[in-house]
């Protein structure tokens, strides 16, 4: 079997008999009105976007709710369309991976159109200007990172690629967001019609990220006299182009062995990953949980596709915030961070494999349930404690999720102050909590120091995960050895003063002695994290 519109065509019967499901909508006739008249474009043809947006538009093409497809757009690897894409005719396979030990098989063939976003490639960029000329256009959405949205670097200064548009205009612009914003003024002039640019990556307020950069290009533009004076009122005006903020939520791991074994098994050929140029590893199959959840404002000044037909949630910007609050500071990131500090120290390989232990389980269970559920706000649209149960009962544990907590302790210098810091705050706020309550969030910052001497619980050395605060932390933990000799702290404090990576400062709220105490014990030799898990982890 191929995974190719015509081998869909050839050997029906064939795919379904091995537990496929299958596009039921008339394909032809969905092509043709998508190009005709396209609703829904989207930036950033990765995992999530396959596993996630493509399978609820395909749901609602085939209950006849939908009848225009999306158009996938790559502007940072092209090859992924190039080489994984369009020899499969823009079909992927979406392999659901559940934690009652059953896979659900779905061939997903949503994209009617995939496209590079490329200033230099005559025919695709001029498919897209005509694209974002079409009066029929509702939303273009974003999967494109948190970083693909920054103009500026740490220090506040314009990005170099991104100073070279400002001087260049609109015409043909180099950089990503460059030609985002240049296909949004082809809008302009075409009518200066509405728009709804939607930001779908997962972080904080990412419409206003959006919106920053946008507006970034149009006052560059318009104030050197390279686009018209009224694109930056455009870009503004709510009524004419919104950035709706959103809240998403679905595991989507890197495409695993397994998986591709079980497809082949079926007899399906030509799963062969490839590995791009600029490292992207991409193949015809995402492997993803079940569970998803998108939250979005809304907001759309030219109608929007009926997406709470399929699960998606349309709400105000104030729900969407509270939702993004209880995901990101209580009922997932915090557990995910503290699995992934201690799993890198006792050396597990999967995220499900550590709440086989009872410690692990106990401590992400407390510091949910006991530390943080006392200080969520209630969105309303979903609850909180039930979100923490399916994360600790069904997500989490999930076996067929092959995630790694090496995976998830990439950048947790950037993730502590949202994802433990907010709670503490909260504390501090309220009168009738008290912060020396807390004692397993100290434990989750003690970790992470020990994890940062880079020495497994056996006293082996193993590779600190990606982090860009890394070259400046590990000085501080560099003197410490695994040792029961008494050590001198205090060369700890000015890290531990650090509120951007704290969310507070540790000394002056008076949480730092404890952070010692436990990384001490953490320290004192081989065993010790286990031992001490064992001690305070009830």
């Amino acid at each position: 079997m191929e995974l190719t519109l015509n081998g869909i065509l050839k050997d029906r019967r064939a795919f379904e008999a091995a537990g496929y499901r299958l596009p039921s909508f008339d394909y032809e006739k969905v092509s043709a009105k998508t190009k005709a008249a396209p609703t829904w474009i989207h930036f950033g043809a990765g995992n999530i976007f396959r596993a996630f947006q493509c399978n609820v538009a395909q749901n609602l093409l085939n209950e006849g709710v939908l009848d225009t497809g999306i158009i996938a757009v790559e502007g940072f690897d092209y090859e992924i369309i190039e080489k994984m894409y369009r020899p499969h005719d823009n079909l992927s396979i979406l392999a659901t991976l559940k934690a009652d030990n059953t896979v659900d098989k779905t061939i997903v063939g949503s994209i009617m159109e995939s496209l590079i976003l490329d200033s230099d490639n005559e025919a695709e960029y001029n498919r897209l200007k005509e694209i974002f000329a079409a009066p029929s256009l509702q939303m273009a959405s974003f999967t494109i990172t948190e970083k693909g949205y920054a103009v500026t670097d740490p220090k506040g200064n314009t990005l170099p690629a991104i100073e070279a548009d400002f001087g260049k205009g609109p015409e043909k612009p180099a950089s990503y967001l460059g030609k985002v914003v240049s296909l949004l003024y082809h809008r302009y002039l075409n009518g200066k019609l509405p728009i709804a640019m939607v930001s779908m990556d997962n972080c904080s307020h990412n419409g206003d990220k959006l919106a920053a950069a946008v507006t970034a290009f149009a006052d560059a533009w318009c104030k050197a006299g390279l686009a018209e004076e009224g694109f930056a009122a455009y870009v503004r005006d709510s009524e004419s182009v919104s950035f709706p903020w959103s809240m998403i939520d679905k595991i989507t791991p890197r495409p695993d062995a397994s998986v591709e074994a079980m497809l082949e098994k079926d007899g399906i050929d030509g799963l062969d990953a490839v590995v791009t140029s600029k490292n992207t590893y991409i193949a015809p199959f995402v492997n993803a949980e079940e569970c998803e959840y998108l939250v979005i404002e809304d907001h759309f000044p030219n109608g929007k596709p009926a997406l709470e037909k399929g699960g998606v949630i349309y709400t105000d910007r104030e729900t969407v915030d509270k939702v993004e609050k209880m995901k990101v500071c209580t009922c997932l990131n915090p557990l995910h961070t503290t699995l992934a500090v201690y799993g890198c120290l006792l050396s597990y390989q999967l995220i499900s494999e550590e709440m086989k232990n009872p410690l692990l389980k106990k401590l992400v269970e407390t510091i949910g349930y006991v530390e943080g559920l006392p200080v969520v706000v209630d969105p309303g649209i979903l609850n909180p404690k039930e979100f923490i149960d399916t994360v600790v009962t069904m997500r989490i544990p999930n076996p067929f999720m092959p995630d790694t907590p090496q995976r998830i302790a990439t950048d947790t210098s950037q993730k502590l102050a949202i994802r433990f810091g907010e709670t503490i705050k909260a504390y501090l706020k309220r009168e009738d909590l008290n912060i020396a309550d807390l004692k397993l969030i100290p434990l989750v910052f003690a970790g992470w120091l020990r994890y940062l001497m880079a020495i497994d619980d056996n006293g082996n050395a193993f590779t600190l995960s990606p982090d860009p605060l890394l070259d400046s932390v590990t000085p501080y933990v560099a003197g410490y050895a695994l040792s029961e000799e008494p050590k001198d702290l205090s060369g700890l404090d000015a890290l531990l003063r650090n509120e951007k990576i704290f969310g507070v400062d540790l000394i002056a709220i008076g949480m730092a002695d404890q952070v010692k105490t436990y990384f001490t014990e953490l320290s004192s030799g081989v065993g010790a994290v286990t031992a001490t898990l064992e001690k305070y982890v009830k």
